[in-house]
């Protein structure tokens, strides 16, 4: 049994928009502003045009390599089982948090109303007994929608895209019309020209949940294996979604700004708060005595991350499902129900999700782990695309990236850039996950559960330096590290690294004849 192709352009388009307006635009803008002050704009569009690049590599491979779980079949074709593995698995953890980010993201919403089912601890909200009793019931709704029914589950999708936007719209609109101080915006041309200006916007970037609220680009390459009419459903769904979404965010973020009183910024950005309220933006409509806006926000708080949670649900299953298929994980998580929906894929990530609740409380601390895993996985499409430029140029392809040989190595740098901006206390963390993954593999090996012929070690040899550079430079560099490597330097050791890696990784890529073999055998998968 294997996976329908059922998604138009037009519901593909929707799902990975759906996917990407989540609870940041619920957060992100408040958390930005904090961290860079009225430059939080300029941060959008970077974080908007770094994800646009690196997604134009993603729209040529997904197109080309039209199956289920596609971040970890790609790499399997161009570099083997290995590095395959290693990429699909800092994606799928990634991934795997973001249904919990939704969900703890209504619950801190609606702790406004219910207070139980939120407390603070170190200022950060954390879920109850009860709030963690919502949780699981809502964890479990959003994978029932994805186990009942394919029409359902776009039907519901499509009510949740017109509502969410629609309300973000309005928001946008109202906030603007009601109140609008411009000096607030005075500070952008200061940060512009500081060092410490452009050390907060790129913060701002990685952990102000701006690199986060772009990370739903990714769902056209895990649903590629089920879409129609590929050649304009991929590149629609994966660069459409990022600048449309771009656009909604600054729009967001300027209203928010905008509609702050001058007096809540006496004490500095990084002061501002809503005292009894969680929301930012329901905060700033109370105060402002806007009672209609504030109930729209307040379901729309519901709404947003629930519709985000649940395409995550549907792609993060076909990971985990094309993982199983390549032999990584146990066979039984291939099974498909009568509607060819992964049902055990499902299942195993809600019970995983689950004990994300736990190390990693609060919507800002799971937002900073997902996006220095996912920018992992997103490496992967710069390097790859180059790969089968060389070794398949004369393969047909729905789509074709003009000047890839200049934005391959530009979104590979943006890829780094973005994972360093995380931080170091991130950075250890996933090099810890890294290290858990490996061990499996090893399992898996000795198991021998791996369909794939060898086990593409030499392949992955570029894996080891590039793990572990990205380690040092975050351990040595200034975001969050020994600052031993300064501010504006690190931009140069990562721009030298990043050319290092990337020739390193083309040169140990898979034959044209070892391609195709792969290729047969994923056809099947």
């Amino acid at each position: 049994m294997t996976l329908n192709r059922r998604f138009t352009p037009i519901s593909l388009l929707m799902l990975s928009i759906n996917g990407m307006v989540g609870s940041a635009w619920l957060f992100a803008p408040l958390y930005a502003a904090k961290i860079a002050g009225p430059a939080a704009i300029i941060a959008w569009l970077i974080g908007g045009i770094a994800t646009a690049i690196i997604a134009l590599t993603f729209a040529e491979l997904s197109v080309l390599f039209p199956v289920a779980g596609g971040t970890a079949q790609i790499p399997q074709v161009s570099h083997g089982t290995f590095t395959s593995f290693i990429v699909s698995w800092t994606a799928w953890l990634s991934a795997l948090t973001m249904a919990p980010i939704e969900v703890q993201a209504i619950l801190q919403y609606a702790s406004t109303y219910f207070t139980s089912l939120v407390y603070l601890k170190d200022g950060i909200p954390v879920l109850s007994g009860s709030g963690m009793v919502w949780a699981i019931l809502l964890m479990l709704f959003l994978s029932f929608i994805n186990i009942v029914s394919y029409k359902g589950l776009v039907r519901f999708n499509f009510i949740l895209f017109l509502f969410k936007i629609l309300a973000i719209i309005i928001t946008v609109i109202v906030l603007i019309r009601v109140s609008f101080h411009v000096e607030n915006f005075s500070n952008i041309v200061p940060s512009i020209f500081s060092l410490t200006g452009w050390h907060a916007i790129l913060t701002a970037v990685a952990s102000g949940g701006i690199a986060f609220a772009f990370t739903g680009f990714k769902h056209g390459v895990e649903l590629a294996g089920e879409t129609k009419r590929l050649a304009l459903a991929i590149p629609l769904a994966i660069v459409g979604s990022v600048i449309g979404c771009l656009i909604l965010y600054i729009g967001l973020q300027v209203a928010f700004i905008g509609a702050l009183n001058p007096s809540a910024l006496a004490n500095g950005w990084e002061h501002v708060s809503f005292i009894g309220d969680v929301g930012p933006f329901a905060g700033l409509a109370a105060g402002l005595g806007l009672a209609w806006l504030v109930k729209l926000l307040y379901v729309d708080a519901i709404v947003s991350p629930g519709g985000a949670g649940l395409i995550y649900v549907t792609s993060t299953a076909r990971i985990l499902y094309a993982m199983s298929r390549i032999g990584y994980l146990p066979g039984w998580l291939q099974y498909l129900n009568r509607q060819n929906f992964p049902v055990s894929a499902i299942i195993v990530n809600f019970v995983l999700g689950m004990f994300l609740f736990l190390p990693l409380p609060g919507w800002q601390a799971m937002v900073s782990f997902l996006v220095s895993g996912m920018v992992i996985s997103y490496a992967m499409g710069p390097v790859a695309l180059l790969c089968m430029r060389i070794e398949m140029p004369h393969v047909k392809r729905g789509f074709y990236l003009p000047a890839a040989k200049i934005i391959c190595p530009i979104a590979f740098y943006f890829c780094n850039l973005l994972s360093y901006w995380c931080g170091w206390e991130t950075i250890y963390k996933l090099a810890i996950a890294i290290v858990i993954g490996v061990i499996f593999f090893i399992v898996a090996a000795v198991q021998g559960r791996l369909t794939a012929t060898g086990l593409g070690l030499k392949s992955g040899l570029w894996l080891a330096p590039y793990f572990a550079g990205l380690v040092l430079i975050s351990y040595f560099g200034s975001f969050g590290g020994k600052n031993i490597i300064p501010f504006g330097w690190d931009f140069l050791v990562i721009g030298i690294f990043s050319v290092a890696i990337l020739y390193l990784a083309v040169k140990n890529r898979a034959t044209e004849q070892v391609m195709d073999q792969r290729l047969a055998t994923i056809s099947t998968l």
